[in-house]
């Protein structure tokens, strides 16, 4: 079996010495044009390409970010790691993505991983039990910039970017408010997810203090299914008079409609449909399902500007919003 073409070779071809080799490839400007040229043309003629484990080892880092989700059948995610892969072609450099599944073991092992990868930065949405900094502090200290997005820590001190979460609470609740709906199903996620209180508490204030009058019936679910079971116990025991389903994400909106349909029910002739959603699940059903927009790739656009920043040295920490507009459809 022939050895790979290493610097040595080259060295040795074109009898001069590997770090001049090494520089003549950088384009370093203490290298001769000529040099320059016989070392690239002799690179191209070899197939030479540089060890990438060798140079994760000298310069402490590779040219990979990591992206950490709990879950890949969000399409809240499969949008922000688009945006993050096509920024990150741009400046040249590879992404890995890693499922967490909810589990915050798991989340520690990813973590180890790319710690020993060497990564340039990991971009994460924590799992519900995650409550210790500790290992994504040690990362930061060991020059591994983190940062959080969508389902981040309570702990400040760190980078977060975060959808407008009482923004788009609020714009659901005003919206039911103006179609005079008095009785709503309000259905939300874990209950401990900052994500969640912060949409539980928008929500509730608004509609609470613009018509005391209104009945709130708030459930949790941790997952389409569950929520699809939830919601169908709920509306057997019949609908109230101007009745509204509200779903805090898309994965609670696709167990909710898979409920209503189960019933035979039609939005919104038998009773208003609105959610907080990326976009994409409300376009399934007709009439398309009226949401506040919580654009995953936005969001990334946002945390990959943040992370370069990160890398180019910047040591503040900063916490960066994007707000929600209203898009109607026919389901409310």
């Amino acid at each position: 079996m022939s050895q790979n073409p290493t610097l040595k070779k080259i060295a040795e071809r074109l009898n001069i010495s590997i770090s001049t080799v090494s520089r003549a490839l950088k384009d370093h400007p203490d290298v001769s044009p000529e040099t320059k040229r016989k070392v690239n043309e002799l690179a191209t003629l070899i197939e030479y390409d540089p060890n990438p484990y060798a140079v994760n080892l000298r310069t402490h880092s590779s040219k990979e970010f990591a992206i950490i989700v709990p879950s890949l059948s969000n399409y809240f995610y499969h949008s922000f790691i688009s945006s993050i892969e096509e920024d990150a072609r741009i400046y040249g450099y590879t992404v890995i993505i890693y499922r967490s599944s909810n589990d915050p073991q798991i989340e520690l092992e990813i973590l180890k991983s790319c710690r020993h990868k060497r990564v340039s930065g990991i971009f994460i949405a924590i799992t519900a039990q995650t409550k210790d900094m500790n290992p994504f502090l040690k990362l930061d200290i060991q020059g591994i910039p983190v940062v959080f997005f969508d389902k981040v820590p309570s702990y400040e001190s760190c980078n977060k970017i975060c959808v407008g979460d009482a923004h788009a609470a609020a714009l659901a609740a005003g919206e039911i408010l103006k179609k005079g709906k008095k009785n709503i199903l309000a259905i939300f996620g874990d209950p401990n997810m900052s994500i969640t209180k912060a949409r539980l508490n928008r929500f509730t204030d608004c509609l609470q203090e613009s018509d005391p009058t209104i009945f709130l019936d708030v459930i949790y679910a941790a997952s389409s299914e569950e929520t699809e079971k939830k919601v169908l116990k709920t509306l057997s025991k019949g609908l109230k008079k101007d009745f509204a389903v509200f779903c805090m994400s898309d994965e609670i909106l696709a167990g909710a409609m898979k409920a209503i349909q189960r019933m035979g029910l039609k939005a919104p002739e038998d009773l208003g449909v609105i959610a907080i959603s990326d976009g994409m699940i409300p376009q399934l059903f007709y009439p398309e399902i009226t949401y506040a927009e919580t654009s995953g790739f936005k969001l990334g656009k946002l945390a990959f500007s943040r992370m370069m920043k990160c890398i180019s040295g910047s040591s503040f920490v900063q916490t960066i919003i994007d707000e929600s507009v209203l898009v109607s459809g026919g389901s409310l």
